[in-house]
């Protein structure tokens, strides 16, 4: 049965609810205070970086089940509104509710009796209790159904997700089975569940992942002691079926909008619950640490020492935002390691396929030609994954090179197939490809 369904915030997350539940056949409004981002969408232009997203906008659009609007009360007429606003951290970590504690006596004001109030939101565990407080109104469902989007692929996780987590006080209420109905052309399983443990496992899942590409960096830096390839370590941990392959690949450390606010949301939590989570916290501390370790491998590689000087050395950088498939910049450490490297000293020109600009950071010196990162350059750093770096001329790179060099700090390239170039990854041992 096809639904009015209020978006209540055109960011990522709910430009991609809004362009998918009209996919799946639902009427959409979606509402954003920014009138310059709702006219645009209203114009079929998409400014995230997301596959497929600007091609379900403009299908929705065409077929008259989606629209942009800045005015709330065009969600009156709304069965089911979902909250997809940002939750950014607070200096001290957690979560700042001011965007969702400001729209929410707003709707409480407009909403018609029955309609349900969904949180997609990441938020701390106890908000979906709170929410009625804030509604001002009892009468207004509240169900939390936590978002599991990945950037790049956002589009396919939300329309053929692993699962649909939908908590309700108490679990298996109706409001609950509306919204899971919502998802059943996705044949994903649902876990019904009540409001706390569905806004814990968003938490959960990420601080998870986080773990695990913190352990996988911690055994690169092991491997390299040892002699070792993680690349051949971590394979044979993927076989493992109680472990898999995913989020095995050591990296720069881990970024994006993410990870980053959910560790630090779920160890306040844990902090004020009384709770020793030293587990995740060592999983930030070795992050940290990690960007750091690119800098003296970058440092050994252009001088022999990893206390090397890099003042007035010229650097090139392949990537810039947190993830290939994805312009996103927030909390890259591929941005972390560029300006560790520029308050070294070093002069920087950097390419990314979904990057024109670094705001704030003017000593990088972004080009829309890969090849120029390359000219005499002392290093070449590979901080993003972008499988078309793998495509590029090595030959001509090395050629243009002062110092024929790349520190590969994905993994990503072949190193027989960078010639001219010595290649040092992590976790591996460095190789002279001539």
């Amino acid at each position: 049965m096809a639904e009015h369904i209020g978006i209540v915030g055109a960011g990522y997350v709910g430009l991609t609810s809004a362009a998918c539940f009209a996919r799946l056949g639902h009427r959409v409004t979606c509402v954003d205070a920014d009138e310059s981002k709702v006219d645009a969408l209203g114009r079929g232009e998409v400014a995230i970086a997301e596959p497929r997203l600007a091609e379900l906008v403009a299908q929705g659009l065409g077929d008259g089940t989606l629209t942009f609007t800045d005015a709330q009360a065009e969600l009156y007429g709304a069965d089911l509104v979902f909250l997809c606003l940002p939750t950014p951290p607070a200096e001290d970590g957690r979560p700042d509710l001011g965007v969702l504690e400001h729209v929410l006596p707003q709707l409480g004001r407009l909403l018609r009796p029955g309609c349900v109030v969904v949180t997609k939101s990441t938020v701390p565990v106890g908000t979906a209790a709170r929410i009625p407080g804030l509604l001002g109104r009892d009468d207004l469902p509240v169900v939390a159904n936590p978002e599991f989007l990945r950037e790049g692929h956002a589009v396919d996780d939300f329309l053929h997700p692993d699962r649909v987590v939908v908590g309700t006080d108490p679990p298996g209420s109706p409001a609950g089975h509306r919204v899971a109905r919502l998802y059943e052309p996705t044949g994903a399983p649902v876990v019904a569940t009540d409001s706390a443990s569905a806004e814990l496992a968003k938490y959960a899942s990420n601080a998870f992942l986080a773990v695990k590409l913190s352990y996988v960096n911690v055994l690169a830096e092991l491997c390299e002691r040892f002699g070792a390839d993680v690349r051949e370590v971590a394979r044979t941990m993927g076989l493992d079926a109680r472990i898999g392959p995913e989020f095995l690949a050591p990296g720069p450390g881990w970024g994006g909008s993410c990870l980053p606010k959910d560790t630090s949301a779920l160890l306040h939590a844990a902090e004020s619950a009384g709770v020793e989570f030293g587990i995740l916290r060592d999983a930030v501390r070795v992050n940290a640490r990690q960007r750091a370790r690119v800098v003296r491998a970058v440092r050994q590689a252009v001088t022999g020492s990893p206390a090397g000087s890099l003042a007035g050395t010229r650097i090139g950088l392949l990537g810039l935002a947190f993830k290939a498939g994805t312009g996103d910049l927030r909390d890259s450490p591929a941005l972390a390691v560029a300006a560790d490297l520029a308050r070294a000293g070093a002069e920087l020109a950097a390419h990314d396929p979904a990057v024109s600009a670094v705001p704030g950071l003017d000593a990088v010196q972004v080009v829309d030609d890969p090849y120029l990162v390359a000219k005499d350059a002392a290093a070449l750093v590979v901080l993003t994954e972008w499988p078309e770096f793998r495509d590029l001329d090595w030959a001509r790179l090395a050629a243009s090179a002062a110092r024929a060099v790349v520190v590969d700090t994905r993994n990503l390239l072949d190193p027989g197939a960078v010639a001219g170039f010595t290649h040092v990854g992590v976790g591996t041992q460095p190789r002279r490809q001539s």
